[in-house]
């Protein structure tokens, strides 16, 4: 048996092998139709009618630079984001967009501009993961069709005009001074309450307000070199006079 008959055989069969990675599909296509998807293996087509398109299943990260917006309140701003999106129908993202990564890249841009502008600066600020999941609500819709599967939207550093940001910091200050007086009037409010009771109490017992206040002067001028003097009332000398009597007795 001749067995160069066999030998283009070979060579043909050989050719037309193929390998499919685990975290691949490959799209057949047979004389420009599509025919099949082939799952992950060793594979083999007919060559010189067949081709195979390999598609990548595992998750795709895209940087969005910076983009520039107006917010409902006409600030300008700055942002930029990450989409993250796994194909999940290797066909449709070959045969429905000519280069999938970049038709999300694109429309997660413009989603990105159409949601800012549409919120206000406070918002933007204090609600960015929910103005994330917008976007990323607004992007799966319309990358369905595409056989696109969006996993998640980070929306990252918010640039503001310089302008803004000194206007936002001297409210931020503002905001703690006032803070500062409110903890500071609260402090005062219950150490008056306290002396309120304190007095009550130095009321209730004989000579108690005239022993508190000589504590006091005592303390206001512990050199004993130097002399203080002082105008005390009549009710202070009557309790000192009290206390007197009452050791006497």
């Amino acid at each position: 048996m001749n067995l160069a008959w066999f030998l283009p055989i070979i060579v043909y069969f050989l050719l037309g092998l193929r390998v499919i990675d685990q975290y691949q599909r490959g799209v057949v296509l047979t004389l420009g139709k599509y025919s099949r998807t082939f799952s992950p293996g060793l594979k083999w087509i007919f060559v010189g009618f067949q081709r195979i398109i390999s598609v990548d299943l595992r998750v795709v990260t895209i940087d969005i630079p910076q983009q520039e917006a107006i917010t409902k309140d006409n600030v300008p701003v700055g942002i930029n984001a990450v989409v993250y999106f796994r194909v999940k129908k290797a066909e449709d993202a070959v045969l429905n967009v000519e280069n999938y990564r970049y038709a999300v890249a694109q429309y997660a841009m413009a989603a990105l501009r159409d949601i800012i502008g549409g919120v206000e600066l406070d918002e933007l600020l204090t609600q960015r993961e929910k103005l994330a999941l917008d976007i990323k609500s607004i992007v799966d819709a319309r990358t369905d069709e595409w056989g696109i599967d969006v996993v998640d939207i980070k929306m990252q550093d918010i640039e503001l005009p310089a302008d803004m940001k000194r206007a936002m910091a001297k409210q931020a200050e503002s905001e703690r001074e006032r803070r500062a007086i409110v903890i500071k009037s609260q402090g005062e409010i219950q150490a008056a309450e306290n002396l309120a009771k304190a007095a009550d109490i130095l009321k209730s017992v004989r000579g108690g307000i005239s022993i508190r206040t000589l504590q006091t002067i005592e303390k206001l001028q512990p050199d004993p070199s130097k002399m203080t003097v002082f105008a005390l009332p009549i009710e202070v000398l009557e309790g000192v006079k009290a206390m007197i009597q009452k050791k006497e007795e």
